[in-house]
């Protein structure tokens, strides 16, 4: 990178300031995926570099971000890898659950110790973790992000309308089996259905009030952070 991370910082300052000019708080960034090959679908928007660097790169992004009042989404969790895109079907990821540790796990962790506010995560199959569900509906991910990496902030899904999920078979819908799972925040393309599966899984049982209740209440706690009460 011409200009190293002094030059990242300054570039993330800039994007930050504009962010906050048009009265947005949250950027859906950095990428924190490791991706070093050209050919890997998510090499693009990744930072490109091995997992030390990457997580370097992650620090003085979510640093930056945050001295300037802009809240950040370390995503794709648990690590993105060589998938293929998600956004047209599904992808099943079958390297073994060290190599996270190892390598994926990295930028993330710097991120969280760097105070991100937000994790997002990734519609691939993790068969180490979860060979049956989609990682941003699936509670065993959920549960490495809150209790293994001790990260208590904001889980969001990626977009529920991409097709890794809208093609799924299962029983309850996406957002349902996202709540359920442990997400505080859903992408959804279709904001008023979203809605409705939800309150209807809700007056059904289908899911706590206890279980939205706490998805709210760290909810509040990021606005109230954010100064959105003034």
């Amino acid at each position: 990178t011409i200009g190293g991370f002094d030059e990242i910082r300054k570039d993330t300052i800039k994007k930050s300031n504009l962010l906050a000019e048009l009265g947005i708080n949250l950027n859906l960034a950095p990428v924190a995926d490791v991706s070093i090959n050209e050919t890997d679908f998510i090499y693009k928007r990744s930072f490109g570099k091995e997992a030390e660097e990457t997580a370097k790169y992650i620090k003085t992004v979510v640093e930056a971000m945050k001295k300037q009042g802009i809240s950040s989404s370390l995503k794709h969790f648990p690590g993105y890898g060589n998938n293929p895109d998600t956004h047209t079907g599904s992808a099943v990821d079958t390297r073994p659950y060290q190599q996270f540790i190892s390598n994926d796990f990295i930028p993330f962790k710097a991120g969280i110790e760097s105070g991100a506010e937000s994790v997002l995560v990734s519609h691939n199959i993790v068969e180490a973790i979860d060979s049956e569900l989609p990682a941003s509906l699936s509670k065993k991910v959920i549960d490495i992000l809150r209790y293994d990496m001790e990260f208590t902030g904001i889980i969001t899904t990626d977009d529920l309308s991409m097709g890794a999920v809208s093609e799924l078979q299962t029983e309850f819908s996406p957002e349902v089996m996202a709540v359920s799972a442990g997400n505080d925040m859903l992408i959804v393309t279709d904001f008023e259905k979203s809605f409705q599966s939800l309150l209807n899984a809700v007056n059904l049982g289908e899911i706590s009030i206890d279980r939205i209740n706490e998805s709210v209440l760290r909810i509040l706690k990021w606005k109230h952070y954010m100064n959105m009460f003034g």
